[in-house]
């Protein structure tokens, strides 16, 4: 009955924005950390961030994004959002929302729920 249906996946060019929403049912939006990862064809599904369920918790993000990527999330709409910049083609996969009651899981075996996942493809 939980579902994290991501949408907002597209084709961009290099430099470019993409903005993804992850709207979560049949849970306890406020209970829960919300993660981002995204897997690239042939690799590991990779850590991209999270956000606590604590009331002014602040994201925390892998290296590889810091700066470039951020997340937030808006209660009253049980969404969570990827906002991403300055894109780069290594950046092409599909992007994964996920959901977990621990406090900052930063590994895909720590999350209870998944999303379907929304490719997100820069070209060069």
């Amino acid at each position: 009955q939980v579902q994290l249906v991501e949408s907002g996946g597209g084709l961009v060019q290099a430099g470019g924005s993409l903005r993804l929403s992850c709207v979560a049912s049949g849970l306890t939006f406020s209970s829960y950390t919300m993660g981002w990862f995204r897997q690239a064809p042939g690799k590991e599904r990779e850590f991209v961030g999270c956000i606590s369920w604590w009331s002014g918790s602040l994201p925390l993000y892998a290296n590889s994004v810091k700066g470039r990527f951020t997340i937030s999330r808006d209660s009253a709409k049980n969404t969570v959002y990827l906002e991403m910049n300055s894109l780069k083609p290594e950046d092409t996969a599909v992007y994964y929302c996920a959901a977990d009651r621990n406090s900052w899981p930063t590994r895909e075996r720590e999350y209870t729920y998944w999303g379907q996942g929304t490719q997100v493809t820069v070209s060069s």
